[in-house]
């Protein structure tokens, strides 16, 4: 394993401009978050800027790491992965949970679940029990 040092310059260049693009994607993510206005508008600052923000961190780090040892390392990925998909899919979720929530208000829903109402007549009988008097397994 080389030290940090020893790495090439362009390499150290290419390393420094991705993590250095992706925090600034990412603190911009931060940024559209606390400063837009409505909901809907602070769904898509976080998600981009997170996403491709992470994206190239995950890209300098394997990079780098990959140069440093003198082999490939992958395992930043699972990372990446899991961040660049769970992400857009949870602000999709919440995006869609408060249009349900604004549509209702606006259409006058009521947001109090009714109580399940249970049935006091027996279960109705199947043909095989009509027909043979005998209720079947």
């Amino acid at each position: 394993m080389m030290h940090l040092e020893q790495l090439p310059p362009w390499a150290a260049v290419i390393i420094a401009l991705f993590v250095v693009v992706g925090a600034s994607l990412t603190l911009l993510g931060g940024v559209g978050l606390v400063r837009l206005k409505s909901f809907y508008q602070r769904l898509h600052a976080p998600t981009l800027g997170y996403s491709y923000g992470t994206l190239l961190i995950i890209l300098a780090s394997m990079l780098m790491f990959s140069l440093a040892e003198g082999r490939v390392v992958v395992h930043e990925l699972m990372i990446g992965i899991f961040i660049m998909v769970t992400t857009p899919i949870t602000l999709l979720m919440l995006g869609r949970a408060a249009l349900r929530r604004d549509r209702d208000r606006k259409l006058g829903h009521d947001e109090v679940v009714p109580p399940r109402i249970r049935s006091t007549e027996p279960p109705a009988e199947t043909e095989t029990e009509s027909e043979t008097g005998d209720p079947q397994p």
